[in-house]
């Protein structure tokens, strides 16, 4: 090909992509400032990393950690996971055009030291994952193989994490928290749903966990179950009205089989049973097993 018909793509190619103006009004362009933080995935991958060597010391992280050396060791971990989260918090808030960003350094800083004080909590939280996991599996036969290679645990590390991140109204960071595990695992939770303790998912891959899902105690999940939300409502303008409660709500002691399908805001009572490959759109009442029988 001639070089002045290379010459004429090129130009055409950078001024077709180089007109923003109708990308930003759609919102598919983000124009960032010289001064603009920007969310990395590099560290929020670190701070997951330092996240999993705190929560399970020995099983993440250096594979020299030791009783004589934990404290000071976590101690460090905290105050760098601290002025990590802090930045990338930071980042959030200005990627999402916080209203006055003169105030994002002083949020940032506290909403990380806050988070930094939910972490024994959260640890507390997982240790009860992890005990689900492992008196619901016979395959299993020690804890630390829980921690190391299911990836139900890596997920709800992620999860538990984003979550809180989430209720401080943190943009956008819970959510690539949580799609790192997605992308990992198999396992798709949105950082907005809420899961009570001793929870477990076996297998894991397919699992989807909608945004306003409520899960209580003590349930558990087969692969491939999918915990979404029926068609959306629309508004007087044709589009689809976010925000309101759409997924469904699991009280304490649930079971859900591979492959079911639970849609829209119902509830699967207490000590409910759903079999597998089944598709749920009304509520079903305490106690109750629903399964197909083949004749």
């Amino acid at each position: 090909m001639p070089s002045e018909d290379i010459s004429q793509i090129f130009s055409q190619a950078q001024k077709s992509l180089s007109d923003f103006s109708e990308m930003e009004k759609k919102g598919f362009f983000h124009d960032c400032h010289n001064s603009d933080l920007i969310p990395s995935s590099a560290k929020l991958e670190r701070i997951i990393d330092l996240c999993r060597s705190i929560f399970f010391p020995g099983y993440y992280g250096e594979n020299n950690t030791n009783r004589q050396f934990l404290k000071g060791a976590i101690k460090k971990k905290l105050e760098f996971l601290y002025l990590l989260l802090t930045e990338q918090i930071e980042a959030g808030l200005n990627f999402c055009q916080h209203p006055d960003r003169a105030q994002c350094p002083m949020q940032a800083e506290d909403i990380s030291a806050h988070m930094i004080s939910l972490m024994p909590e959260l640890r507390a939280l997982l240790q009860d994952d992890v005990i689900a996991t492992y008196n619901n599996d016979p395959a299993t036969t020690e804890v630390g193989e829980i921690i190391s290679c299911y990836p139900v645990i890596k997920a709800m590390m992620n999860y538990r994490f984003a979550h809180e991140l989430f209720k401080l109204n943190v943009p956008i960071i819970p959510r690539i928290i949580t799609e790192m595990a997605h992308s990992e695992t198999g396992i798709d939770i949105h950082p907005g749903a809420e899961i009570g303790r001793h929870f477990t998912i076996d297998h894991g891959t397919g699992v989807v966990i909608g945004a306003t899902t409520i899960i209580g105690n003590n349930v558990k999940l087969y692969q491939g179950v999918t915990l979404g939300s029926r068609s959306f409502p629309l508004d007087a303008d044709g589009n689809p009205i976010k925000g309101i409660p759409r997924h469904p709500i699991l009280e304490d002691d649930v079971i859900i089989y591979s492959n079911a399908t639970i849609l829209g805001r119902i509830t699967i009572g207490k000590g409910a049973v759903i079999g597998g490959n089944i598709w749920i759109t009304e509520n079903v009442p305490p106690g109750t097993k629903v399964v197909q029988y083949r004749k």
